[in-house]
């Protein structure tokens, strides 16, 4: 008969998550003086774990517990001050609240953090108004972001995004027969985007939102609210504008042109940086095979991530590697 607590006992021991309850969130939360009123339900998050969570008589707030060991505590308060630095210039993103004078915050070995509830949904991207919105945005807040730098926070770079995470797919997850093609590819494209983001690439960087796809970003009653700030990086201004784009080479500079019509409203714009778009969207694609490789044991990902290990996403993965081959070679984007 298998013994059912020696499992938890194992599985908390690989997956520190696994130890997370009900109980242990709303301890969280009340350990800060809060009052919960028992109503909890967990939210759409992978690196962390994002809770809603009923508070008597006030509205719900919003719980994050950070994964271990991903940051240090001088990584996350250096993006919980700079969320905090856009919203004194009245920038819309939602920061973490202060309890005691702290915004990180200790329960049972879990550090954490508490939001105020923004709802919103995913903005069209496809409305020409909503890009030159989201350009006026993103101008005003290049502005507060090229005020200083982070001192503890990564760059953003080919060998920091392409990494481990490519050593855990070559020796876990790739099938033998398309290991030497992946390789080949790889190699080449790391290369290519080493030689493509060059001194004046690092020397462009800034502190940025850094994953500001369009999940991160809040559309409710003609108003944005920026979210998600865990990846908040040095990277150059570009490289919150690209992943805005979507569709074919001619629907990109379409969309392209209206996000930059209304950044230059606020922030002039360097567009020789549009020559890191395919780079930056390279490492990214490699970087997301290798971040959910990094996070396999995770029992969220293998649920979330059904497809990942198979023989067909591999192909599909490689296909799109190759594109990349020929993307990576092409003029730069730009607008009308």
């Amino acid at each position: 008969m298998t013994d059912v607590s020696t499992d938890r006992e194992d599985e908390a021991a690989v997956h520190p998550f696994a130890r997370i309850s009900p109980d242990l969130v709303l301890d969280a939360v009340e350990s800060l003086g809060l009052v919960c009123n028992g109503q909890l339900a967990a939210l759409n998050s992978y690196e962390n774990r994002v809770y809603q969570i009923g508070i008597d008589q006030s509205e719900p707030v919003i719980l994050k517990i950070y994964r271990p060991e991903r940051w240090t505590d001088e990584q996350i308060l250096e993006e919980h001050a700079f969320q905090l630095e856009l919203t004194e210039a009245e920038l819309p993103c939602v920061p973490p609240e202060h309890f005691n004078g702290q915004t990180l915050h200790r329960h049972d070995e879990f550090r954490f953090s508490v939001f105020k509830r923004r709802g919103g949904h995913a903005p069209d991207l496809d409305q020409p108004e909503t890009l030159k919105m989201l350009g006026r945005l993103l101008g005003q807040m290049h502005n507060i972001g090229a005020n200083s730098k982070f001192l503890h926070r990564p760059l953003l770079t080919t060998d920091d995004f392409i990494g481990r995470g490519r050593a855990l797919i070559e020796a876990d997850f790739l099938p033998p027969d398309l290991l030497p093609a992946y390789r080949s590819i790889v190699d080449d494209l790391t290369a290519r985007c080493r030689a493509i983001l060059d001194d004046s690439y690092l020397a462009a960087g800034i502190r940025i939102h850094g994953d500001l796809h369009r999940g991160n970003i809040l559309w409710r009653d003609d108003y944005f609210n920026l979210v998600d700030f865990d990846d908040a990086r040095i990277a150059p201004p570009v490289q919150d504008i690209w992943m805005l784009l979507a569709g074919d080479r001619e629907t990109q500079c379409q969309q392209l042109d209206k996000v930059l019509e209304g950044y230059e409203t606020f922030r002039e714009f360097d567009y020789p940086s549009l020559r890191w778009i395919e780079a930056l969207r390279t490492i990214r694609m490699i970087h997301h095979a290798g971040w959910i490789a990094e996070r396999w044991q995770d029992p969220a990902f293998p649920q979330a991530f059904t497809w990942f290990n198979s023989p067909r996403y591999w192909r599909d993965h490689i296909l799109q590697l190759r594109e990349q081959q020929s993307a990576i070679q092409e003029r730069p984007l730009s607008v009308f």
